[in-house]
């Protein structure tokens, strides 16, 4: 989960056109726009694990509307996530931290330990005390990174499985900027590092930390995007 800036793009507008219209008809908010809308908003990534390869995507309420007809419509409160953090998110954890608000990755630390075939872990890191908005998102992230029921626990895998894939390539690329023999091939490298940084890339807040993790890398910094 990283911050995600809520652009005001047209696909926005008709999304919000669309919101108003079906709030006072009393129609549903999952139309073509608002969905078109949300995965442009979000990358096409699902805004909790930060997966793009689910196979089932859903409308999400930040905030549960509980038959509150201003959340239900509200454009603002509406995300974007894949079945499984939805149905395992439901109105279980309140509050959590607004992505779209917030820079959640500096608030939590994202960490991968261990390799394949040993203790591998995934760790969520508070950086500040007494934030019942943390602690929630980190429940939830552990939680939808680990599954809570059997059926849950092996989407998990896959979502894991997914992540360590994408951490590798990551990683990969890293190398080859470090063992780059000229300029050329550098320069090649950073182009794929900057892709893998950016908000649209998977599993950003991993690589982010990974970074900033190694001091090794710290040259890399600079290829973060300030939210």
């Amino acid at each position: 989960m990283i911050k995600i800036e809520r652009k005001d793009t047209i696909k926005a507008q008709l999304a919000i056109t669309d919101l108003h219209n079906a709030r006072e008809s009393g129609k549903t908010y999952n139309t073509e726009n608002v969905n078109a809308a949300l995965i442009e908003a979000f990358h096409g990534k699902c805004y909790i694990c930060e997966n793009k390869a689910a196979t089932s995507y859903q409308i999400e309420h930040l905030i549960p509307y509980r038959g509150n007809q201003n959340l239900k419509y509200d454009w603002q409160n509406l995300f974007w996530s894949c079945a499984h953090c939805n149905n395992i998110k439901l109105d279980k954890y309140e509050p959590i931290l607004d992505c779209t608000k917030e820079n959640v990755e500096k608030l939590i630390a994202f960490r991968k330990k261990g390799y394949f075939g040993t203790d591998e872990i995934l760790e969520f890191i508070p950086l500040v005390e007494d934030n019942e908005a943390v602690e929630n998102t980190i429940a939830l992230l552990e939680d939808a990174y680990y599954g809570t029921t059997p059926q849950k626990k092996f989407e998990a895998r896959v979502i894991r499985k997914e992540l360590r894939r994408e951490l590798s390539e990551f990683k990969e690329y890293v190398r080859e900027y470090q063992e780059a023999e000229n300029e050329e091939e550098k320069e090649d490298a950073e182009i794929l590092i900057k892709k893998e940084l950016k908000d649209s890339s998977a599993f950003t807040a991993f690589k982010r930390w990974l970074i900033w993790d190694n001091g090794i890398y710290s040259e890399l910094e600079k290829y973060i995007p300030e939210n």
